[in-house]
Protein backbone atom coordinates (compact mmCIF):
# COMPACT_ATOMS: atom_id res chain seq x y z
CA UNK A 1 0.00 0.00 0.00
CA UNK A 2 1.36 3.56 -0.74
CA UNK A 3 2.47 5.79 2.13
CA UNK A 4 3.46 9.46 1.91
CA UNK A 5 4.50 11.61 4.56
CA UNK A 6 1.87 14.57 4.09
CA UNK A 7 -1.70 14.37 5.03
CA UNK A 8 -4.65 16.05 3.15
CA UNK A 9 -4.13 20.45 3.36
CA UNK A 10 -1.05 19.63 3.96
CA UNK A 11 -1.65 19.21 7.81
CA UNK A 12 -0.14 16.20 8.86
CA UNK A 13 3.68 15.20 9.65
CA UNK A 14 3.46 11.34 10.17
CA UNK A 15 3.46 8.88 7.66
CA UNK A 16 0.40 7.65 6.22
CA UNK A 17 -1.31 5.15 4.33
CA UNK A 18 -3.36 5.75 1.38
CA UNK A 19 -7.61 5.75 2.15
CA UNK A 20 -8.50 4.45 -1.74
CA UNK A 21 -5.98 3.93 -4.01
CA UNK A 22 -6.35 2.29 -8.02
CA UNK A 23 -3.36 0.99 -9.68
CA UNK A 24 -2.89 0.13 -12.99
CA UNK A 25 -6.40 -0.05 -13.82
CA UNK A 26 -7.61 -1.23 -17.27
CA UNK A 27 -11.21 -1.01 -17.67
CA UNK A 28 -14.15 -0.16 -19.88
CA UNK A 29 -17.81 -0.54 -20.83
CA UNK A 30 -17.32 -3.38 -23.32
CA UNK A 31 -15.10 -6.32 -23.70
CA UNK A 32 -11.89 -5.59 -25.59
CA UNK A 33 -12.68 -1.75 -25.47
CA UNK A 34 -10.75 0.01 -23.18
CA UNK A 35 -11.26 3.30 -21.83
CA UNK A 36 -8.74 3.38 -19.11
CA UNK A 37 -5.41 1.85 -20.06
CA UNK A 38 -2.77 1.78 -16.72
CA UNK A 39 -4.34 4.42 -14.96
CA UNK A 40 -3.63 5.29 -11.09
CA UNK A 41 -4.75 7.53 -8.96
CA UNK A 42 -4.23 7.78 -4.47
CA UNK A 43 -6.00 9.46 -2.40
CA UNK A 44 -4.73 10.03 1.78
CA UNK A 45 -6.53 10.59 4.73
CA UNK A 46 -8.35 14.06 4.63
CA UNK A 47 -7.19 14.74 1.22
CA UNK A 48 -8.94 16.84 -1.90
CA UNK A 49 -8.10 15.54 -5.07
CA UNK A 50 -8.88 16.63 -8.73
CA UNK A 51 -8.76 14.74 -12.03
CA UNK A 52 -9.06 16.78 -15.14
CA UNK A 53 -8.39 16.33 -18.72
CA UNK A 54 -10.14 16.49 -22.35
CA UNK A 55 -13.15 15.32 -23.01
CA UNK A 56 -12.96 11.31 -23.46
CA UNK A 57 -9.72 11.15 -21.48
CA UNK A 58 -11.42 8.53 -19.06
CA UNK A 59 -11.72 10.92 -15.75
CA UNK A 60 -15.66 9.96 -14.93
CA UNK A 61 -14.94 6.25 -16.38
CA UNK A 62 -11.97 6.03 -13.56
CA UNK A 63 -14.30 7.04 -10.89
CA UNK A 64 -17.06 4.83 -11.82
CA UNK A 65 -14.73 1.94 -12.01
CA UNK A 66 -13.32 2.86 -8.14
CA UNK A 67 -17.36 2.88 -7.66
CA UNK A 68 -17.98 -0.88 -9.45
CA UNK A 69 -20.09 0.78 -12.00
CA UNK A 70 -17.50 -0.06 -14.80
CA UNK A 71 -15.48 -3.78 -15.17
CA UNK A 72 -12.39 -3.49 -14.40
CA UNK A 73 -10.11 -6.10 -16.51
CA UNK A 74 -6.82 -5.66 -14.69
CA UNK A 75 -5.22 -3.55 -11.92
CA UNK A 76 -6.57 -3.20 -8.39
CA UNK A 77 -8.81 -0.69 -6.41
CA UNK A 78 -7.77 -1.05 -2.41
CA UNK A 79 -9.86 0.87 0.26
CA UNK A 80 -6.95 0.91 3.30
CA UNK A 81 -6.17 -2.96 3.12
CA UNK A 82 -8.96 -4.00 1.35
CA UNK A 83 -9.28 -5.18 -2.03
CA UNK A 84 -12.65 -3.37 -3.33
CA UNK A 85 -12.09 -4.16 -7.08
CA UNK A 86 -15.20 -4.94 -8.98
CA UNK A 87 -17.46 -5.28 -5.83
CA UNK A 88 -20.58 -4.21 -6.00
CA UNK A 89 -21.68 -0.64 -5.41
CA UNK A 90 -24.16 -1.48 -2.19
CA UNK A 91 -21.04 -3.05 -0.43
CA UNK A 92 -18.79 -0.37 -1.22
CA UNK A 93 -21.15 2.15 0.41
CA UNK A 94 -21.15 -0.43 3.15
CA UNK A 95 -17.09 -0.02 3.33
CA UNK A 96 -17.17 3.62 3.50
CA UNK A 97 -17.35 4.71 -0.31
CA UNK A 98 -19.84 7.16 -1.15
CA UNK A 99 -20.30 8.40 -4.77
CA UNK A 100 -22.62 11.23 -6.64
CA UNK A 101 -23.02 11.09 -10.10
CA UNK A 102 -23.36 13.70 -12.47
CA UNK A 103 -26.82 13.57 -13.17
CA UNK A 104 -29.99 11.33 -11.71
CA UNK A 105 -28.48 12.10 -8.53
CA UNK A 106 -32.01 12.67 -6.59
CA UNK A 107 -35.49 10.78 -6.24
CA UNK A 108 -37.30 13.88 -7.56
CA UNK A 109 -40.53 12.84 -5.89
CA UNK A 110 -39.47 12.43 -2.95
CA UNK A 111 -39.15 15.04 0.17
CA UNK A 112 -35.71 16.29 0.94
CA UNK A 113 -36.07 14.60 3.99
CA UNK A 114 -36.77 11.10 2.15
CA UNK A 115 -33.87 11.98 0.22
CA UNK A 116 -31.58 11.71 2.90
CA UNK A 117 -33.59 9.03 5.06
CA UNK A 118 -32.78 6.97 1.82
CA UNK A 119 -29.16 7.45 2.04
CA UNK A 120 -28.98 5.74 5.59
CA UNK A 121 -31.56 2.43 4.69
CA UNK A 122 -28.68 0.24 5.62
CA UNK A 123 -28.34 1.84 9.10
CA UNK A 124 -31.80 2.75 10.33
CA UNK A 125 -30.88 3.50 13.80
CA UNK A 126 -28.59 6.60 12.70
CA UNK A 127 -31.29 8.36 11.04
CA UNK A 128 -31.78 11.15 13.63
CA UNK A 129 -27.95 11.30 14.20
CA UNK A 130 -27.06 11.33 10.39
CA UNK A 131 -29.94 14.37 9.46
CA UNK A 132 -28.77 16.62 12.32
CA UNK A 133 -25.15 16.41 10.77
CA UNK A 134 -26.39 17.55 7.32
CA UNK A 135 -28.92 19.82 8.82
CA UNK A 136 -25.48 21.58 9.94
CA UNK A 137 -24.14 21.51 7.05
CA UNK A 138 -26.30 21.91 4.66
CA UNK A 139 -28.52 24.62 6.33
CA UNK A 140 -30.81 25.50 3.36
CA UNK A 141 -31.49 21.92 3.26
CA UNK A 142 -33.07 22.12 6.79
CA UNK A 143 -35.06 24.85 6.05
CA UNK A 144 -37.03 23.71 2.97
CA UNK A 145 -36.99 19.72 3.97
CA UNK A 146 -40.45 18.81 3.14
CA UNK A 147 -40.44 20.07 -0.55
CA UNK A 148 -39.88 18.11 -2.97
CA UNK A 149 -36.53 17.41 -4.73
CA UNK A 150 -37.77 17.83 -8.09
CA UNK A 151 -38.42 21.27 -7.19
CA UNK A 152 -34.73 22.23 -6.42
CA UNK A 153 -32.75 24.27 -8.34
CA UNK A 154 -29.25 22.70 -10.06
CA UNK A 155 -26.91 23.82 -7.35
CA UNK A 156 -29.62 22.65 -4.83
CA UNK A 157 -29.78 18.97 -6.44
CA UNK A 158 -25.76 19.12 -6.21
CA UNK A 159 -26.18 19.52 -2.46
CA UNK A 160 -28.37 17.32 -1.76
CA UNK A 161 -26.75 14.50 -3.66
CA UNK A 162 -23.92 15.36 -1.42
CA UNK A 163 -25.80 15.11 1.48
CA UNK A 164 -27.42 11.78 0.93
CA UNK A 165 -24.20 9.76 0.21
CA UNK A 166 -22.63 11.36 3.48
CA UNK A 167 -25.60 9.85 5.26
CA UNK A 168 -23.62 6.79 5.61
CA UNK A 169 -20.47 8.30 7.18
CA UNK A 170 -18.51 7.18 4.41
CA UNK A 171 -14.53 7.77 4.44
CA UNK A 172 -14.09 8.96 1.09
CA UNK A 173 -16.66 10.98 -1.69
CA UNK A 174 -16.60 10.25 -5.19
CA UNK A 175 -17.92 13.64 -7.04
CA UNK A 176 -18.46 13.34 -10.79
CA UNK A 177 -18.45 16.47 -12.21
CA UNK A 178 -20.37 18.42 -9.58
CA UNK A 179 -20.65 21.80 -11.03
CA UNK A 180 -21.40 20.92 -14.71
CA UNK A 181 -24.32 23.05 -16.06
CA UNK A 182 -23.91 25.31 -12.97
CA UNK A 183 -23.81 29.54 -13.58
CA UNK A 184 -20.12 30.62 -12.11
CA UNK A 185 -21.68 31.85 -9.13
CA UNK A 186 -23.31 28.65 -8.48
CA UNK A 187 -20.16 26.47 -9.93
CA UNK A 188 -18.25 28.41 -7.17
CA UNK A 189 -20.86 27.28 -4.01
CA UNK A 190 -20.37 23.74 -5.21
CA UNK A 191 -16.23 24.03 -5.28
CA UNK A 192 -16.60 25.39 -2.14
CA UNK A 193 -19.21 23.39 -0.29
CA UNK A 194 -16.72 20.09 -1.53
CA UNK A 195 -14.27 22.09 0.07
CA UNK A 196 -16.27 22.56 3.74
CA UNK A 197 -17.15 18.35 3.72
CA UNK A 198 -13.53 17.97 3.12
CA UNK A 199 -12.80 19.78 6.12
CA UNK A 200 -14.93 17.33 8.59
CA UNK A 201 -12.59 14.93 7.28
CA UNK A 202 -13.56 13.26 4.18
CA UNK A 203 -11.42 12.46 1.88
CA UNK A 204 -12.61 13.65 -1.54
CA UNK A 205 -11.59 12.67 -5.35
CA UNK A 206 -13.64 15.07 -7.85
CA UNK A 207 -13.76 15.10 -11.53
CA UNK A 208 -14.12 18.56 -12.78
CA UNK A 209 -14.48 20.08 -16.27
CA UNK A 210 -13.50 23.49 -14.81
CA UNK A 211 -10.45 22.67 -14.60
CA UNK A 212 -8.75 26.31 -13.42
CA UNK A 213 -10.94 25.91 -10.54
CA UNK A 214 -10.89 22.45 -9.57
CA UNK A 215 -6.89 22.89 -9.55
CA UNK A 216 -7.27 26.12 -7.57
CA UNK A 217 -8.88 24.47 -4.50
CA UNK A 218 -7.54 20.57 -4.21
CA UNK A 219 -4.77 19.60 -2.41
CA UNK A 220 -3.69 17.51 -5.29
CA UNK A 221 -4.49 16.70 -9.01
CA UNK A 222 -4.69 14.09 -11.54
CA UNK A 223 -4.55 15.11 -15.63
CA UNK A 224 -5.64 12.04 -17.54
CA UNK A 225 -5.35 12.08 -21.17
CA UNK A 226 -6.38 8.99 -23.03
CA UNK A 227 -6.72 6.93 -19.99
CA UNK A 228 -3.50 7.71 -18.27
CA UNK A 229 -2.50 9.91 -15.41
CA UNK A 230 -0.47 11.88 -17.36
CA UNK A 231 0.45 14.89 -15.13
CA UNK A 232 0.02 14.90 -11.45
CA UNK A 233 1.18 16.98 -8.22
CA UNK A 234 0.17 19.75 -5.98
CA UNK A 235 -3.29 21.55 -7.41
CA UNK A 236 -1.70 25.33 -7.66
CA UNK A 237 1.50 23.70 -9.20
CA UNK A 238 -0.77 22.02 -11.79
CA UNK A 239 -2.32 25.14 -12.46
CA UNK A 240 0.67 26.85 -13.21
CA UNK A 241 2.65 24.38 -15.22
CA UNK A 242 3.48 26.00 -18.48
CA UNK A 243 2.88 22.18 -20.01
CA UNK A 244 -0.29 21.92 -18.40
CA UNK A 245 -1.48 25.54 -19.38
CA UNK A 246 -0.56 24.67 -22.61
CA UNK A 247 -1.57 21.02 -23.63
CA UNK A 248 -4.58 21.12 -21.67
CA UNK A 249 -6.19 24.44 -19.57
CA UNK A 250 -6.26 26.80 -22.49
CA UNK A 251 -8.40 23.17 -23.88
CA UNK A 252 -10.68 22.69 -21.54
CA UNK A 253 -11.61 26.73 -20.29
CA UNK A 254 -12.91 26.22 -24.67
CA UNK A 255 -14.71 23.26 -23.27
CA UNK A 256 -16.46 24.98 -20.59
CA UNK A 257 -17.60 27.87 -22.72
CA UNK A 258 -18.78 26.04 -25.42
CA UNK A 259 -21.10 23.93 -22.56
CA UNK A 260 -22.29 27.04 -21.11
CA UNK A 261 -23.45 28.37 -24.53
CA UNK A 262 -25.44 25.14 -25.32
Amino acid sequence: MTEHQQGGAGTATSTQKAVIEAKDVVAGYLPGVNILNGCSLVAYPGEMIGIIGPNGAGKSTLLKAMFGLVKIHSGSVMLGDRDITNLRTNKLVEMGVGFVPQTNNVFPSLSIEENLRMGLYLRPKKVQERLAAMWDLFPVLHDRRSQSAGALSGGERQSLAMARALMMEPSVLLLDEPSAGLSPVRQDETFLRARRINKTGVSVVMVEQNARRCLQICDRGYVLDQGRDAYTGGGRELANDPKVIELYLGTLAKDVDEAREQ
